[in-house]
């Protein structure tokens, strides 16, 4: 696939985030496990089917301590060139090895999860296939407006520090796998996997999975080919859909409390974030109509249900018993076109979502970094302190 979009070495300090720092929040400590659930011992069972694919010096690879804080937050949206991961390599493992790693994805993450994963890597696909030197990639115009609560600007001039330098690599070869500590029914590990666009931490303490952090998003959304588009990462129209219906819902009352600013900003809890959080900002849920509020929820579930359904369904009720206290804000152009083009965000008592849209390929809604915490759960904190 060609001629959509295309990435410079000249354009590397338009990619907004850097990488996750090795300082932050401390690594969990292991506290008394509560006894897993079938759906945490089906992760366990998938995980220990795919470590036996491995060789000695592969498991020596994949295999990190629970208690290894810098691995645990060595995840970025930065491509390899930038950034390196630490783990095992998607290209490095055979073809009975990346089907396992799948259906082991495929038991923490629900179908619709997995399927964003593959899309999120195929569309790493179109970028390693583009010509350099396109239209936007050496340009674009940074996010605007500061973001709020403590939030880094973005930067337009050194490319983010950490990375080795260097040619940029895309595709899907460039994934990473690693986990932090032995996968168990009776102690808490992570599944980590991502790359270019994608990290996925998912921790597992007893009946307990959560995905706090984890940053989606991708490049490109759409590809253009022989006169055809192509919707790659069919997940983020529906949240642009659903994001932009909830704003339209608004009467002018509500949306002169929603929306925030009138330019889009970046992630403001991305990598380097761990254990921060966010004070509410924007319209709650106690000022909205309950159709508004169903609305909200929508949009809430767009995000949470790449889980695997059990867990993210004791987490909608959780988000739905708070739904009152739940807040909706909005940076950017308020105009049903231009709804890709915004930054928003909910926030909540249990969930953090943020949609940020990217300057770097010319189309900001074909350029998403979007993340999702959980407030004081980062790694499953809350459960295993």
């Amino acid at each position: 696939m060609t001629g959509l979009l295309t990435v410079s070495l000249a354009a590397t300090a338009l990619y907004g985030l850097s990488i996750a720092s090795a300082g932050g929040a401390g690594a969990p400590t292991a506290a008394t496990t509560p006894t897993a659930d079938s759906q945490s011992v089906r992760a366990v069972n998938a995980a220990n089917a795919f470590l036996s694919t491995l060789t000695s010096a592969q498991r020596q690879k994949v295999l990190f301590a629970w208690t290894d804080d810098a691995q645990r937050q060595r995840w970025s949206n930065l491509p390899t060139g930038l950034f390196q991961r630490a783990g095992l390599r998607y290209g490095d493992l055979s073809a009975a090895q990346r089907t396992a790693l799948m259906t082991l994805l495929g038991t923490v993450l629900s179908p619709d999860g997995l399927k964003m994963v593959r899309e999120q890597m195929a569309a790493d696909e179109v970028l390693k296939t583009t010509d350099s030197g396109g239209p936007g990639a050496a340009g674009g115009t940074p996010p605007t407006g500061t973001p709020p609560n403590g939030g880094t600007p973005p930067s337009g001039g050194t490319p983010p520090s950490g990375g080795p330098g260097g040619q940029l690599i895309f595709g899907s070869d460039e994934y990473y796998v690693s986990f932090l500590g032995t996968p168990s029914t009776s102690s808490p590990w992570t599944l980590q996997y991502g790359g270019h666009h994608l990290a996925i931490n998912a921790t597992v303490v007893g009946p307990n999975i959560t995905l706090a952090p984890s940053l989606t998003g991708g490049q490109p959304i759409q590809a253009t080919v022989n006169g055809k588009t192509t919707t790659i990462v069919t997940q983020v129209p529906e949240e642009v859909q659903d994001a932009s219906a909830l704003l339209s819902s608004l009467n002018a009352a509500q949306r002169a409390q929603a929306v925030r600013g009138t330019g889009r900003i970046d992630l403001v809890l991305g990598p380097g974030q761990d254990g921060k959080t966010l004070q509410p900002e924007g319209l709650p849920g106690s000022a909205m109509t309950a159709a508004q509020r169903a609305r909200l929820l929508t949009l809430i579930r767009e995000r949470v249900e790449i889980l695997n359904p059990d867990d993210a369904a004791a987490k909608l009720r959780e988000i739905e018993r708070n739904l009152n206290s739940t807040y909706f804000a909005w940076f950017g152009p308020t105009t049903s076109e231009g709804a890709g083009n915004a930054y928003w965000r909910v926030t909540g008592p249990t969930v953090t979502i943020e949609f940020s849209p990217q300057s770097m390929g010319g189309e900001l809604s074909n350029h998403l970094h979007n993340m999702y915490r959980e407030p004081g759960n980062d790694y499953g904190a809350a459960w295993t302190k």
